[in-house]
């Protein structure tokens, strides 16, 4: 009797965990999606940070204050960002 118990409890968990895990339906209506920035070479890369880099020290930023212009202005293609 306990075997038997014990059985359909873990069929109950498998069934119920295989039953929460399904994937839920997709949409019919397509999601309005932004159009992909086009992927940097590493050289491209390599002198947008340089570029941030350049600006950050031309402004005498360090520490905390670098590191948050530096990853903004990396975000913005190397441009400063705008405050």
């Amino acid at each position: 009797m306990m075997r038997f118990v014990i059985g359909a409890a873990v069929s109950l968990m498998i069934g119920a965990g295989a039953a929460l895990a399904q994937a839920p339906a997709p949409s019919t209506a397509p999601a309005a999606q932004p159009a992909a920035p086009a992927k940097l070479t590493a050289d491209q890369k390599k002198a947008i940070s340089k570029s941030c880099s350049d600006q950050a020290t031309a402004k005498g930023l360090h520490g905390k204050a670098r590191k948050k212009f530096r990853a903004a202005c990396k975000k913005n293609g190397g441009n400063a960002p705008a405050q």
